[in-house]
């Protein structure tokens, strides 16, 4: 006999104005279960998270905790009726303690002053069932993968978790902090708590998950077991088409040198890094988090200083900044979109044409019909999910806002790209169309610099790969030559 259901959503439905964001949802969760919410960026698993969490409420729908009526009046609500949520972007205070930041709002108080030692103790008692980590210790100075622990520790310390929410938790994660990441999942499932993981990486979720509920246009679509289902099918449900081929491999033919770096080193990191990116080409950089991968594109970009080295791009020779590299023919799109990538308050025609306000009008002034044209291209190329042009650029998915970032060098028609973490929180049907597109420039001869931390997609899209570890590049040799585990090894130094 099964055990009855732990959380239950039917007929959920939430809109924002004339968006629809979700229509008749349905979501059932077990006691004891890793269950996936799985679906394209727009498909409304964030108004649903939002939602169990106390962040929205439904317009029309019901929920049920345990059999009982689940309504919450806010995120404080939620968390003690049992339901935490731990975002992608934490939301940990840096400045305070791992025992502050777990116990925050619900610290242990005598006369109006905290009981630091409680606290403290308080604190480890929680974390000693996830990780050694020192209450004491200042958040801002742990590694990501233990920042994630304590923001989950959190979840777990001010109530009696019954659901715990992860989205995408293992989005700036190495692969060894996501099989720590794992234990503790697996862990806490087998203590009965319900976990509901969001991910775009379906290989996590094959490993980590029970069930699955997919959602699309707001709709739920397809629920079952993650046993017995292949990847092809939950992303055919996702996208409402098959994927036919996610890697792209049109032939390609290396011409002449366009950027060439040599002995580079950075104020802290990269160490040391050479390396030759020649036209038509897509050159991978792959290593583990902190490794310096990022550090190496801000200082070609001219974004952080450089302590000695030389960069050319093409007959070019020197130190640059931002606005003379992309002048130079190079544009850099960033795994901040938020903070350097974007301008969030903007629309998406201004985003996508802000380097190029001068081709579209003249004398000072720009063409509204000329804009607007301009970004329908790119919109409808790259399949941005918009109501319209005009639509501001804070009010889309992640990954939809990763897409117009991309669009913006696409339609600056910048020669050399650099590209760091172009696919994070990006669905699948979306990474095909970027994997497409890179094809495509590489194709038209243009370069290629690609930082990602998921092999799979570095093995699939590029020509080259070179390591990065502890902050020294390795030399780049041929994809087809490499697998996944050759290239740990090798970031990892064993």
């Amino acid at each position: 006999m099964s055990a009855a259901p732990r959380l239950v959503v039917r007929g959920a439905r939430k809109a924002f104005g004339p968006t629809v964001a979700l229509d008749d949802v349905g979501l059932t969760l077990a006691p004891g279960e890793v269950h996936a919410l799985l679906g394209e960026n727009g498909a409304g698993k964030s108004t649903l998270l939002n939602i169990l969490a106390g962040t929205h409420a439904m317009d029309e729908g019901e929920m049920t905790l345990d059999g009982a009526p689940y309504r919450p009046r806010g995120p404080r609500d939620a968390r003690r009726a049992g339901v935490a949520m731990v975002h992608q972007e934490l939301s940990l205070c840096p400045h305070l303690t791992v025992a502050e930041n777990v116990l925050l709002g619900a610290e242990p108080t005598s006369g109006g002053f905290v009981r630091r030692a409680e606290l403290e103790r308080r604190a480890a008692a929680v974390l000693e069932q996830l990780a050694p980590i020192d209450p004491r210790a200042r958040v801002g100075d742990l590694p990501p993968a233990a920042q994630q622990l304590v923001e989950i520790a959190r979840a777990l310390a001010q109530s009696e978790c019954r659901v715990l929410i992860l989205d995408e938790p293992t989005s700036s994660l190495a692969a060894a902090d996501v099989e720590r990441l794992f234990d503790v999942v697996r862990r806490l499932r087998d203590e009965g708590v319900t976990i509901l993981y969001v991910s775009h990486f379906l290989e996590e979720v094959r490993a980590i998950a029970d069930a699955y509920t997919v959602l699309r246009d707001g709709r739920s679509v397809g629920v079952g077991r993650i046993e017995g289902t292949s990847v092809a099918a939950i992303v055919e449900r996702m996208a409402g088409r098959a994927v036919e081929t996610l890697y792209p491999r049109s032939a390609r033919t290396p011409g002449e040198v366009v950027l060439e770096i040599t002995d580079l080193a950075g104020a802290l990191k990269p160490e040391r890094a050479s390396l030759a990116l020649r036209r038509g080409e897509v050159l991978g950089v792959a290593g583990l988090v902190g490794a310096g991968r990022t550090e190496l594109l801000r200082a070609v970009f001219g974004l952080d200083p450089v302590r000695r080295g030389v960069v050319r791009v093409g007959a070019y020779t020197g130190r640059g900044s931002p606005a003379r590299r992309l002048a130079q023919g190079v544009g850099m799109l960033s795994e901040d979109r938020k903070g350097e990538g974007l301008a969030v308050a903007l629309s998406v025609a201004d985003n996508l044409t802000l380097s190029t306000l001068d081709r579209l009008g003249r004398a000072g002034f720009v063409s509204a019909r000329r804009q607007r044209d301009a970004a329908l291209r790119w919109i409808e190329r790259l399949g941005v999910r918009c109501r319209d042009p005009g639509q501001p650029v804070r009010d889309l998915s992640g990954g939809n806002q990763q897409k117009v970032a991309l669009a913006r060098l696409l339609h600056h028609d910048v020669d050399v790209l650099l590209l760091d973490e172009p696919t994070r929180g990006v669905d699948v049907g979306s990474k095909a169309q970027i994997y497409a597109a890179i094809d495509e420039l590489a194709v038209r001869g243009k370069a290629v610099l690609f930082v990602s931390s998921y092999l799979p997609e570095l093995l699939g899209v590029c020509d080259r790969i070179a390591v990065m570890r502890r902050g020294e590049l390795l030399p780049a040799r041929p994809a087809a030559g490499l697998t996944e585990h050759a290239v740990l090894l090798e970031a990892s130094g064993s």
